[in-house]
């Protein structure tokens, strides 16, 4: 199942990276370059919700899928708040909490996978909702403008992303305690 369409658009937000990356060392204008940056990572993110709805449809929902599926999201996620932080439009302590939080919980799952746990700490509502209010976030802070000639992206986007940060805390919290009656019953 590495090539089915569903696969395919998954591959798609990891070989985005370096192209969303690669846009901010270009000689274009500034304004041009976030406007790419932008319409880049939507597409890209806009991949996250089809490929699940093709998987579904075609009936071609794999394993495989359902690991790549997270990694391509987080991957897409951290690679731009890494170019926000060195821009200067999104603050290294947001940056720290949601990596942070995205290699912790990764972790946790794993292991809960090793011992035959990993439904308690299956996906919930609240880490669906951060994830939404991240793919948010990161256009408005890509973009840096005004939109509409009142809607100011950095303000925004700066409120937003600190929502993010609050809702990735949280969800980290969720799934910490849903792990930990099976954390206490193996640590001795």
């Amino acid at each position: 199942m590495f090539f089915t369409i569903p696969t395919l658009m998954t591959w798609t937000r990891i070989v985005a990276i370096p192209l969303i990356v690669g846009v901010f060392y270009s000689p274009l204008d500034p304004a041009m370059r976030n406007l790419i940056a932008t319409v880049m990572f939507v597409v890209f993110a806009a991949t996250d919700w089809l490929d699940g709805f093709l998987a579904r449809k075609l009936n071609q929902t794999s394993s495989f899928g359902a690991f790549l599926d997270p990694v391509a999201d987080k991957f897409l996620v951290c690679a731009s708040l890494l170019v926000l932080v060195h821009l200067q439009r999104a603050d290294v302590f947001v940056a720290l909490i949601i990596i942070g939080r995205e290699i912790a919980i990764s972790a946790l799952r794993e292991w809960m996978a090793q011992i035959g746990a990993s439904k308690s700490v299956a996906v919930h509502m609240l880490g669906k909702l951060k994830t939404t209010v991240q793919m948010v976030a990161i256009p408005f802070l890509l973009f840096d403008g005004t939109v509409f000639g009142v809607i100011d992206t950095g303000t925004w986007g700066t409120w937003l992303i600190w929502a993010a940060a609050v809702l990735t805390v949280w969800s980290m919290v969720y799934y910490l305690q849903k792990a930990l009656p099976e954390i206490r019953a193996r640590v001795k």
